[in-house]
């Protein structure tokens, strides 16, 4: 079903594609309707503040930018791409983060650039050399296809001298932008450009005359009260962020960038400054936030909301990425509930990838995560049209049954009455979920599971189904189980007003939950004489 990339049809395809990377790629195709000029790369480009450490929100923006970037391709038939992963790391530390050693020594260095203080845990040449590490290690985990850069080396090498003369010499116009966005205090005291303190080497936010902008040269008041006359260049000072985001757009050729919602505004300000400067604004999405089970914004600072080591512990990096590809301008809630059913939807789609027309395999997250990471039009989804012979779901009711205390080991011999050659080297993905399923249930289900006493008439419909299964041995069907089930459940001698009303009957008396699997597929990965033992445990508490 794959298409080369130089295919009319593929390209076609695309062009009507309302998938929405192709939707967000083809405002790019229209930005530049004849190519970019002497086949120069479109630059993408990713924000990264390395106060912290990269988090889930680093891993989605990377992602669907990566996304956005392959579809690009694909759209111009293999045009050149850039993606440029930016670390803000001359920005001046404004607090002290609460999950580093050292607080004590990072309260000394306030207000220094990140670049410029002490690595709290001693591994590396600065706080932000540490963190940039952790970033780049965290994104080539991925295998995202990047290319690194440094605000402060881009600062302290020259690189962005020319654009700091610039922003010098709109200084004003910047301010007319600037100002009447602000609060009369903030107002007094703002200023474009920030210096570099020469006593204290903290970054200063104080008003900056411009002496000669063509040379770089301001004069501001240091931190001893004394008026000194500076450069700007080379490190000596940097930009309000505003005012830096649209500088780095116009000196890096910057064409997209998609940010969160709750820089709507700074995006705005940021295009403006980047017009006056004589350059663009980028084409971008600006996407909803993740949200909790609360529905209530996630922070880093409360702790709410789900982290990616934690969606890895539970899930897999396939179904975070499918859980993340729909709808970027909706917010998600980002708990630990999803996980199951994001893992058990991306197998659906991937089973569905090698059967489907091309422009149904375009609208397909799979088709687009199988390309995210360095793969090309050609590529195909590893595994496409693969099925997991369990799925998710239905292990983790196993694991439940199993109990707290269940072991990879016991799992799969389980599977072994379900899945042909029940080898973990043979299903490497289903071992990687057997073990994902077993945290989840130790730290999630087994707490929570009850399971309560049957009705009369409901012990009466277990009674009947043990009776079934009494005549029945190992190597029956799931369909036809499932069909023994249902018509017990549709028998009016035992009085359900509905077969839903059957099943969660079952599932509270036998799993201790209010949802659970096919019965059918359950009975035979648990076992009929097993299955057998769980109605008599129910039986004997009616």
């Amino acid at each position: 079903m794959n298409q080369p990339v130089d295919s009319t049809e593929v390209i076609n395809t695309a062009r009507e594609s309302k998938a929405w990377p192709f939707q967000e790629a083809m405002r790019l195709v229209k930005r530049y309707p004849d190519g970019k000029p002497d086949g120069a790369p479109m630059v993408f480009e990713t924000g990264y503040g390395p106060s912290g450490l990269p988090h889930i929100g680093t891993f989605q923006e990377v992602l669907r930018t990566t996304l956005v970037r392959r579809a690009y391709e694909t759209l111009t038939g293999g045009a050149p791409t850039r993606l440029i992963a930016f670390s803000d790391d001359m920005d001046g530390l404004r607090k002290v983060p609460d999950n580093v050693p050292n607080p004590a020594m990072l309260t000394e260095h306030l207000g220094k650039p990140l670049s410029r203080i002490p690595d709290p845990f001693g591994e590396f040449d600065s706080f932000a050399a540490h963190n940039n590490a952790k970033l780049r290690e965290f994104l080539d985990q991925f295998g995202f296809e990047y290319e690194f850069v440094s605000s402060s080396d881009s600062y302290n090498s020259g690189e962005f001298d020319e654009a700091l003369k610039s922003v010098l010499r709109r200084n004003a116009a910047i301010l007319d932008i600037m100002l009447p966005t602000l609060r009369a205090e903030r107002a007094a005291t703002y200023s474009p450009i920030l210096p570099v303190s020469p006593t204290s080497g903290a970054v200063l936010q104080v008003p900056v005359e411009i002496v000669d902008a063509d040379a770089g040269t301001i004069r501001f008041e240091d931190v001893t009260g004394e008026m000194v006359e500076q450069t700007a260049l080379g490190g000596q000072a940097k930009l309000q962020w505003k005012v830096d985001w649209a500088m780095r757009w116009v000196a890096l050729g910057v064409d997209y960038e998609m940010y969160g919602k709750d820089l709507t505004d700074s995006g705005v300000q940021s295009g403006k400054i980047a017009a006056v400067l004589g350059g663009r604004k980028p084409e971008g999405l600006i996407y909803e936030l993740f949200l909790d089970e609360n529905g209530e914004k996630i922070s880093k600072s409360k702790g709410n909301g789900l982290t990616i080591e934690e969606w890895l512990r539970y899930g897999s990096e396939e179904s975070l990425g499918f859980y993340i590809f729909p709808n970027p301008k909706s917010a998600k809630q980002l708990h630990v509930g999803v996980v199951p059913r994001a893992v058990d939807e991306y197998w659906q789609f991937r089973e569905r990838l090698a059967e489907q027309p091309l422009d149904k395999q375009m609208g397909n997250p799979v088709w687009h995560l199988a390309r995210a990471n360095g793969g090309g039009e050609g590529a195909s989804a590893p595994g496409a049209g693969d099925s997991l012979p369990v799925t998710y779901g239905l292990l983790l009711n196993l694991v439940g049954v199993l109990g707290a205390d269940a072991t990879r080991e016991q799992v799969w011999s389980y599977l072994g009455n379900y899945v042909a050659n029940a080898d973990p080297a043979a299903h490497p993905e289903l071992d990687v979920l057997v073990t994902s399923a077993l945290a989840y249930n130790r730290d999630f289900v087994a707490p929570t599971l009850a399971k309560r006493a049957p009705s009369n008439t409901e012990a009466a419909a277990l009674a009947a189904l043990d009776a079934e299964l009494a005549e029945l041995s190992d190597g029956i069907s799931a369909e036809d189980l499932q069909t023994r089930v249902y018509e017990i459940g549709k028998d009016e001698a035992y009085g359900f007003e509905n077969l839903r009303d059957w099943f969660r009957a079952l599932y509270e008396t036998l799993l201790g939950s209010s949802q659970g699997p096919r019965m059918g597929s359950f009975i035979v990965l648990y076992g009929i004489d097993n299955t057998r033992k769980l109605i008599a445990e129910a039986l004997a508490k009616a």
